[in-house]
C-alpha cells in the first residue's frame, strides 16, 4: 500500500493515544544498510519556535539513541493494534544482538535519508532542533526520581521538527 502526504494539522487522532496507548517506533539510519528502532510510549506533539515539533525521550543505554545522535534526522512510526506484539517485542530486544528489524519482518523504505516502515499506518519524518538532558536539580516534584530513575539512567530529550506526515491510504 502506498502513504499519502498530509498537512500536520490534518492529523485528527488523539495524540495521547497515539503516543501513550498505541506507541510508536523511534527509528534511524547511520545509512541504508544500518537502521535501528526502539517502541516508545513517551513524548508528544504540539507548536515550538513556530514550528510543528514532536518531543521524544531516549535513556542513554539504548542503542537507538546511538543512530539518532548520529543522524540529522528520525521518523516516527505508528501502527494499529495488529502490530502491538511487534511493538513489545521492538521495546524489549536490543539491536545490539540481533537485526530487531529482519526478526519482525518489517519493510524498510525510505525517505530522502530517513527510514520508515511499509506497515506503519502513519509516519512523521522529522528533522532534530534541540536535545538535552533531563536532570535530577530541576525536577519540582522530587517522587518521580524514585519511581522512574532508580537506576539514575535520565533520559534525553528531544525536539524535533515534524517535516512531513504520511499516511497509508
Amino acid at each position: 500500500m502506498a502513504f499519502k502526504e498530509m498537512n500536520v494539522s490534518e492529523i485528527n487522532e488523539n495524540v495521547f493515544d497515539m503516543v501513550g496507548k498505541k506507541w510508536m517506533l523511534i527509528t534511524a539510519a547511520k545509512n541504508e544498510n544500518d537502521v535501528n528502532a526502539m517502541t516508545a510510549s513517551w513524548g508528544g506533539l504540539g507548536i515550538l519556535w513556530g514550528k510543528p515539533v514532536a518531543f521524544i525521550f531516549i535513556r542513554p543505554q539504548r542503542y537507538t539513541k546511538e543512530y539518532i545522535d548520529s543522524s540529522d534526522g528520525l521518523t516516527l512510526s505508528f501502527f494499529d493494534e495488529s502490530y502491538r506484539k511487534m511493538l513489545t517485542y521492538m521495546g524489549s530486544a536490543s539491536g545490539r544482538d540481533e537485526n530487531k528489524i529482519e526478526h519482525e519482518n518489517l519493510t524498510v523504505r525510505f525517505d530522502g535519508e530517513a527510514p520508515y516502515f511499509e506497515e506503519a499506518s502513519v509516519v512523521l519524518k522529522a528533522k532534530k532542533l534541540y536535545r538535552q538532558e533531563l536532570e535530577p536539580d530541576c525536577l519540582i516534584d522530587t517522587s518521580i526520581e524514585g519511581r522512574w530513575y532508580p537506576e539514575h539512567d535520565w533520559h534525553s530529550m528531544y525536539i524535533c521538527e515534524i517535516k512531513k506526515v504520511l499516511i497509508k491510504e
